[in-house]
């Protein structure tokens, strides 16, 4: 198990983005990187679904990418909507799977569709980001 020291980064429009280590147990610092982000802006009631998602891609990425790190980040681009995003170096694009009936996976983007708001991708030089939206509740 290979163990960081990152400190979570704030990006400017309200926001925090962190590297870590593309291997499976970095899906708990991702939750707890959304978790947090959450709290800080009032919005603790995504906190389930947000770190559900950045779970899903945390996973995707590791399953599907020949990455040392990736870049998980968090933003609220705008007062109604979150963004969670991971980012890494292959510019493979993600699709989502088509598993039987029986097989224990192949759904994550599935889930992460039927979760969020939206969902996508930004190929970049460098490689992805494969992101989905949280509608805020009104009241926040």
């Amino acid at each position: 198990m290979t163990v960081t020291a990152a400190k979570p980064t704030a990006t400017g429009v309200p926001g925090y983005t962190e590297t870590v280590p593309c291997e499976p147990e970095s899906a708990r610092r991702a939750r707890l990187l959304v978790s947090a982000a959450l709290d800080t802006w009032g919005i603790s009631e995504l906190t389930e679904v947000g770190t559900l998602i950045v779970s899903e891609l945390i996973s995707n990425a590791v399953s599907h990418t020949p990455c040392r790190v990736v870049r998980v980040m968090i933003r609220r681009e705008r007062a109604q909507a979150i963004r969670i995003g991971v980012a890494d170096k292959s510019r493979d694009t993600p699709e989502p799977g088509c598993p039987e009936d029986d097989s224990e996976g192949g759904r994550g983007l599935f889930l992460v569709e039927s979760l969020s708001w939206r969902w996508g991708y930004d190929l970049h030089r460098w490689g992805k980001l494969v992101w989905a939206e949280l509608r805020v509740p009104a009241a926040c």
